[in-house]
């Protein structure tokens, strides 16, 4: 017997599901919160060098605030003040020729910088000075943040397989609002960089422990239903965060705004069931029952469910001992699992690095940044929509393949496009997020449908770690701009096309049952297990 076969009879999408969806969808609401929260909290407002310390007390005081700059700070080519150099005395012969600045010394800030207030109130740039030669320790907030994301989807993962999903959901719940609100309250860089780690490290198992306990409860001709509703948490939240960033424009305040969900979600944690399919993978069968039998009642298929029993359970999972602990080395211990493995790594490091890549991009193309948030964030809908009628119309490989070379499309075409172009660059950069998006929602889904029950928590959690190492290769990508202005678009094109490369190598899980042991897949090949499986006619 399988599983599929349970859910049928007690109703695989009911209001016992929908309830799950309704709880995961309320939990990860602050994900894409935090993962964006680097573009605002980090931002860098326009500065120029604090210039009292030239102030004689004579002529200086006397002149405008727009005079003091002429004589204080050099100009650099776009007629803005120079961010990072001041003049070494005031050149007061610039008041009568501005452009008579040949071979004037100058000299580092000395006393420090000015910000402009107009956009951002305060962020970490302007509270420790995170400029100039310092600016490395501004874009590094977002690296250790998805450094503590990418081990924190290792842990996570291996510890939901080991412990149940429902525990290690809440785990996450709590110490991911712990960190985040401490993170609030730093008063130190050296201190912020230690609890975005951490709360990068705690919070990434909400994603990963909610998305796999949706997709065990529901039969399969609603798993990609599923998959969309939650990927679209994450649209929700991307949007709604624009808004929220928008009238926050507090780093502090802004943290605690999008962590406080966080409380909501343990509250209803409480209504959150274990997995079924874990608990029977584990010889946690009267556990199992009983969740059986709530789900049931709850669909009011109570008729169903009586004929099911513990000894009905135990021929579920028959194939290889209950009694066995399960970790990442059994995702290289055969060579079907293995190669499976390899190939979603890949796909999930280059679709990250895409996505991300492009969704840290928000000051490229000289637009707002809230409008250009709220593009990003929008286009996602659309996108996700067409993935939902995709799915089933032409399979989740061919899906996430042509999401992915559309994204590499979008890319190549704004390498070609001139930087004064900047609204046409902006609409190709968004379609290029949407199509990114689309494939992000996909191999959520599709990966999940992959990996065996007894290790499918270890191989999200495996691949979550390669994106959030995607994730955290993103930013870096950006700063080769330095090297050449097109290069960062070269490579995340490159990554998009070797993406959607691997994904062909893919099997197709369409229509077809969740592999419950690693035997399903080794016995017969990856694509051969799958075709084994019972397809909805």
């Amino acid at each position: 017997m399988k599983f599929e076969n349970i859910l049928a009879d007690i109703d695989g999408f009911g209001r016992f599901q929908i309830m799950i969806i309704v709880i995961s969808f309320i939990g990860r609401f602050t994900l894409p919160c935090h993962f964006m929260l680097n573009n605002f909290v980090a931002a860098v407002p326009s500065h120029h060098c604090d210039i009292s310390s030239l102030d004689d007390g004579g002529f200086f005081s006397s002149l405008s605030e727009t005079e003091r700059l002429i004589v204080s700070i050099p100009v650099q080519e776009d007629g803005t003040p120079a961010s990072c150099q001041m003049f070494a005395e005031p050149q007061y012969h610039l008041l009568l020729n501005s452009s008579n600045i040949i071979e004037v010394p100058t000299v580092p800030c000395q006393n420090g910088w000015v910000y402009d207030n107009t956009t951002f109130k305060s962020t970490l740039t302007s509270q420790w000075d995170l400029v100039c030669d310092k600016k490395g320790k501004n874009k590094a907030t977002a690296t250790i943040f998805f450094v503590g994301v990418m081990f924190g989807a290792v842990t996570f993962g291996s510890l939901s397989d080991r412990f149940g999903r429902r525990i290690m959901l809440l785990v996450s719940y709590m110490s991911g609002m712990l960190f985040a609100t401490a993170s609030a309250f730093s008063t130190s860089y050296l201190m912020f960089a230690v609890l975005r780690f951490f709360t990068g490290f705690c919070i990434t198992g909400i994603v990963i422990v909610s998305s796999v306990l949706s997709v065990e409860w529901v039969d399969i001709k609603h798993r990609k239903l599923v998959g969309v509703i939650d990927s679209l948490s994450w649209t929700f939240g991307n949007t709604l965060f624009a808004a929220i960033a928008y009238f926050v424009n507090d780093w502090r305040w802004l943290i605690l705004s999008v962590t406080s969900p966080l409380i909501l979600a343990i509250i209803t944690w409480r209504w959150m069931p274990e997995s079924a399919r874990w608990l029977i993978a584990n010889g946690k069968l009267k556990e199992a029952q009983m969740y059986l039998n709530k789900c049931a009642k709850m669909n009011r298929t109570e008729d169903s469910i009586q004929i099911l029993n513990t000894e009905t359970l135990a021929t579920i999972v028959v194939t290889e001992k209950r009694d066995r602990t399960y970790s990442y080395l059994d995702l290289i211990r055969t060579p079907n699992i293995r190669k499976l493995a390899l190939r979603t790594g890949v796909v999930w490091f280059c679709v990250a690095t895409a996505f991300y890549g492009i969704s840290f991009n928000l000051t490229g193309f000289g637009l707002n940044i809230y409008l250009t948030q709220f593009a990003y964030a929008s286009i996602e809908l659309p996108a996700k929509v067409t993935v939902y009628y995709l799915l089933d119309k032409i399979g989740r490989r061919r899906t996430v393949v042509g999401a992915l070379l559309m994204t590499a499309a979008c890319l190549g075409i704004n390498i070609v496009i001139p930087k004064d172009m900047s609204v046409v660059r902006t609409v190709v950069s968004v379609l290029g997020k949407g199509c990114s998006a689309a494939s992000f929602g996909t191999i959520v889904l599709y990966s999940s449908e992959l990996y065996p029950t007894v290790i499918r928590q270890n191989g999200m959690g495996y691949n979550s770690f390669m994106a959030r190492l995607g994730v955290a290769v993103a930013p870096l990508i950006l700063l080769l701009d330095e090297v050449w202005k097109e290069l960062p678009q070269v490579v995340l094109f490159s990554m998009a096309i070797l993406g959607g490369i691997v994904a062909r190598a893919l099997p197709e899980t369409r229509n077809r049952s969740l592999p419950e042991t690693i035997e399903d897949i080794e016995s017969s090949g990856i694509e051969k297990s799958l075709e084994k499986s019972v397809e909805i006619k």
